[in-house]
């Protein structure tokens, strides 16, 4: 396929997708679970370090395990497999991949999209860095387009599966004020889920086809279209319809999961753009896409349906890029390249059809059905990713036009984050220096405020402390560098009062033109004299969402109570995030901002 051109019409056959996350978001890498890490290496064997996209790494694992050990120029040879982020793996690539930050450093990499090796190139070139891609079309494994997955009653009020969609639609309802209303249904607001561009394939495929939905042409996507200012207000509405962003789909997955058990699967989300495969793990109760635990759930009550947006749709197809690196040595490549044959042979392509993946040629396999939510024959127009400049233009505009924020960071100040973190500094001040680099994250139009908490001292009307009022953070971030920079531990954990603060301040200035979100940091359990949990969760999931406040908590060191800010996340329709170790809490604060 030739870069930056655009396919005429076709009939595409089959379907895939990606990966969700139930619960806490580990920040390990790996498979999603013990059944699906990597087996034990062989010393002696030649090893291929393999850094594959989230919603395969579970499968390629599986495959590997039975792969390694296979003779390989007379000598032994395995693969080790490692789940990342295409844009976090593409990111650490162009700047040198550091292994103590990133993880092993891959000889492969096998990111969801072509789109990333392009962008990869895109980002070498700029820093006058040689080129670690290969020329030519890269190999694929295999592929899965991305769709705009809908509860199927909605999708059905809309005309699917006969009528033609796409997004269109979305800007449609995204933009008048009545919402579903407006079509005769009884939903409520539409709202979008989409993910980061910066981090996610779903998210930067759904960002490039707004925008060539936007120009209402079928010419390919440039950087005068990008240019047009109708363009960007086409794109700035449909951002408006977005409920948070995430790093992944996985947020977005597991809450709708969540919400169907409870039987409010028309409730949470209108539409969500993920993979095709993703559509049916959903479907089979296994939003995680993990091969090891499908059948542990079971199926929702209302499916999802997959649409084709009409305007044309990008393919995740999941190339095998052999790095052209110093570190990649002629044994490792030869069995890269053996091992690149074995995912492409009859065998493997099974067991990606199995877990609803199209073929390395793209072609649908069996699961592949109306019954499963997906369309055989569809989508009939698919586009190639645009130029590495176009797309790196869309990255920046996204930044400029996303949803803005408002953002209350709330910080544990109790005794035990003066703990050592085990890098000679206290979990407090790891912490500190940890939230103060997140400020440069949030966008220019993000609000943003700043809490403390601990336990109630004499004479204090709350256990938590409100230390910088909302404004925007260019204006507010001098304030809240000194403010973080001054906080000290004393005291206990009042976690309940103080979540349930935070929810009452923002719930009373819930507006739909923004993302209304806490961020809340904490290293311990509850232990304050309210033990209503029950009634905290109930509060924080309440009746009327157009007053819900989405919450991510942060369990912070081994001692935090995950359970419990898993019980907070899910009822705020958020996502929990774990970093038990504290070294790891950078990186978990960039995970945690990219739902902003």
């Amino acid at each position: 396929m030739a870069q930056g051109t655009r396919r005429a019409p076709l009939f595409v056959a089959g379907l895939v997708g990606l990966a969700l996350i139930v619960g806490v978001k580990l920040l390990t890498g790996g498979g999603s679970s013990k059944d699906s890490g990597p087996a034990p290496l062989t010393q002696g064997c030649t090893t291929v370090h393999l850094t594959a996209s989230s919603e395969k790494a579970a499968l390629l694992t599986q495959i590997a395990k039975n792969w390694n050990g296979t003779k390989v120029d007379g000598q032994c040879a395995q693969v080790a497999v490692v789940s990342k982020a295409s844009g976090g793996a593409a990111d650490a690539l162009a700047r040198g991949w550091d292994e103590a930050v990133d993880g092993p450093r891959p000889d492969v990499w096998s990111p969801a999209s072509s789109s990333w090796t392009q962008l990869l190139r895109q980002k070498t070139t700029a820093v006058d860095k040689p080129d670690l891609i290969a020329s030519g079309q890269l190999p694929s494994v295999a592929n899965t387009p991305l769709v705009i997955a809908m509860p199927k009653p909605m999708a059905v009020a809309l005309g699917w599966p006969r009528k033609a969609l796409g997004w269109g639609d979305v800007y449609r309802l995204a933009q008048d004020p009545k919402g579903w209303a407006s079509i005769g249904q009884p939903y409520g607001a539409f709202t979008l889920g989409k993910t980061n561009p910066n981090f996610s394939t779903s998210g930067l495929h759904a960002t490039v086809g707004t925008y060539v939905a936007a120009t209402g042409t079928s010419s390919d996507l440039t950087l005068d279209n990008l240019k047009d200012p109708k363009v960007q207000a086409y794109a700035r509405a449909v951002e408006g319809a977005v409920v948070h962003y995430g790093d992944t789909t996985l947020t977005f997955l597991s809450n709708l999961q969540q919400a169907d058990d409870r039987g409010q699967g028309l409730g949470y989300i209108s539409a969500v753009a993920v993979e095709e495969k993703s559509v049916w793990d959903y479907n089979q109760g296994n939003p995680t896409g993990d091969p090891t635990t499908l059948g542990r759930h079971p199926k929702p009550r209302i499916p999802l349906v997959a649409i084709y947006p009409k305007e044309g749709t990008l393919l995740s197809d999941s190339p095998y890029a052999v790095l052209q690196a110093d570190w990649v040595s002629d044994k490792v490549r030869k069995a890269a390249q053996a091992f690149l044959s074995e995912l492409r042979g009859s065998g493997a392509q099974k067991r990606f059809a199995a877990a609803a993946f199209r073929s390395s040629n793209n072609r649908p396999g069996e699961l592949i059905t109306q019954d499963n939510g997906l369309l055989p024959s569809q989508p009939t127009l698919v586009l190639t990713p645009p130029a590495p400049n176009v797309l790196a233009r869309v990255e920046a505009l996204w930044n400029q036009q996303r949803k803005p924020a408002r953002v209350l960071l709330v910080i544990d100040t109790s005794g035990s984050m003066g703990d050592d973190a085990g890098n000679g500094s206290s979990k407090l001040d790891t912490a500190k220096t940890a939230a103060l680099h997140a400020l440069d994250q949030f966008g220019p139009n993000d609000d943003v405020s700043l809490w403390s908490f601990s336990s109630r001292a004499a004479g204090d009307p709350a256990p938590y402390r409100k230390l910088v009022p909302f404004e925007r953070i260019g204006a507010n971030k001098a304030r809240l560098r000194s403010a973080i920079s001054a906080l000290s531990p004393k005291g206990g954990t009042a976690l309940y009062t103080s979540a349930g603060g935070a929810y009452d301040a923002m719930a009373s200035s819930v507006s739909g033109d923004a993302i209304s979100a806490v961020v809340f940091l904490t290293d311990g359990k509850n232990e304050d004299d309210n033990h209503d949990l029950a009634g905290l969760l109930r509060k924080l999931s309440p009746e009327d969402t157009s007053r819900s406040v989405r919450f991510f908590p942060i369990g912070y060191g081994r001692d935090a109570d995950l359970p419990t800010l898993t019980k907070i996340a899910e009822s705020a329709r958020g996502a929990a995030y774990n970093a038990s170790d504290p070294a790891s809490i950078d990186k978990v604060f960039t995970s945690v901002l990219s739902n902003f």
